[in-house]
């Protein structure tokens, strides 16, 4: 694909929206880049993209993608604020806006209502994977939006991505990644539970997790986090605050459909609970090493 096919801008550069630009970049594609950390444009700039010192500057794209870390910046960068212009005011008709935030159900659906209003073409894209993925390119894309917008953008998802998936017209892509990180989220909760139990007859992490990556309850994310279980290294790929962040949008949008959510309101208060003892910041797995310390282990 030639840079010259579609004028590309992107909005948000930080720890997943760095990488994801430079495989663009890797791929010839042209972007423009809009963050309000000035380091990480320039950091991205002196890669090969073009910095837009404001929205404005996205005037003459045709598909502008974001990462952004929650719903007021999404709701601020679609309307505008005090002042400033938002994209319903500087793209063109037609233009695509693909959002691959993790963001609630309801402000998706406000953005797309505006975003409708202003004949501009809504894909919602929520990722799946991590900062290392990014890098790799081996994201899975959650996408919904009309068809016919997401055949456009996806030739580019695909350099950023191993797999991509077109759920619906809507917000499907929401709500999907809302069960994924439901399950993700609750696997470290269930595992560090289990993990205590287990160190309480005498077995190491080490043991433990060995005969769990080749068990039944074996899945990828378990494998990943295998080596900092065992070393009690919880450095962040994402936090528990982060994990507070989706599980309180889990939350809310179970609770606007009315669908009890019992068990996922449990896990929410345990990652509260981790990150009020200065885990917040640590990677959500720590919750193995909270529940060891509670535990006494």
């Amino acid at each position: 694909m030639s840079d010259s096919e579609h004028k590309i801008g992107w909005i948000g550069a930080g720890k997943m929206g760095s990488p994801m630009i430079q495989n663009l970049l890797a791929n010839k594609v042209s972007v423009c880049v809009s963050d309000p950390d000035p380091n990480a444009v320039i950091s991205i700039v002196q890669k090969g993209a073009r910095a837009a010192e404001k929205l404005d500057d996205m005037a003459d794209t045709d598909i502008v993608f974001s990462t952004l870390p929650n719903d007021d910046v999404l709701m601020m960068i679609v309307a505008g604020s005090t002042g400033k212009k938002g994209l319903v005011d500087v793209l063109a008709r037609g233009a695509i806006y693909v959002d691959m935030s993790t963001v609630s159900p309801e402000i998706s659906s406000k953005v797309a209502e505006l975003l409708e209003s202003a004949g501009i073409q809504y894909v919602r894209a929520p990722l799946s994977g991590s900062t290392a993925m990014a890098e790799s390119a081996t994201l899975t894309i959650l996408a919904s939006g009309k068809e016919s917008a997401w055949k456009t953008v996806r030739p580019y998802c695909e350099m950023l991505s191993a797999r991509q998936f077109h759920l619906g017209s809507g917000d499907e892509a929401r709500y999907m990644k809302l069960v994924v990180n439901t399950l993700v989220g609750g696997t470290s909760a269930l595992l560090a539970e289990a993990l205590s139990l287990g160190q309480s007859g005498g077995l190491t992490r080490a043991s433990m997790m060995e005969v769990i990556g080749e068990s039944a309850v074996a899945s990828p994310l378990i494998k990943y986090k295998s080596t900092a279980v065992v070393t009690d290294d919880f450095s962040p790929a994402f936090t528990v605050t982060q994990m507070i962040k989706d599980f309180t949008l889990i939350s809310d949008a179970a609770r606007a459909k009315d669908v009890p959510l019992l068990t996922t309101g449990l896990i929410l208060e345990l990652y509260r609970a981790a990150g009020n003892t200065g885990l917040k910041e640590a990677d959500f797995f720590a919750l193995v090493k909270w529940h060891s310390e509670l535990s006494s282990l």
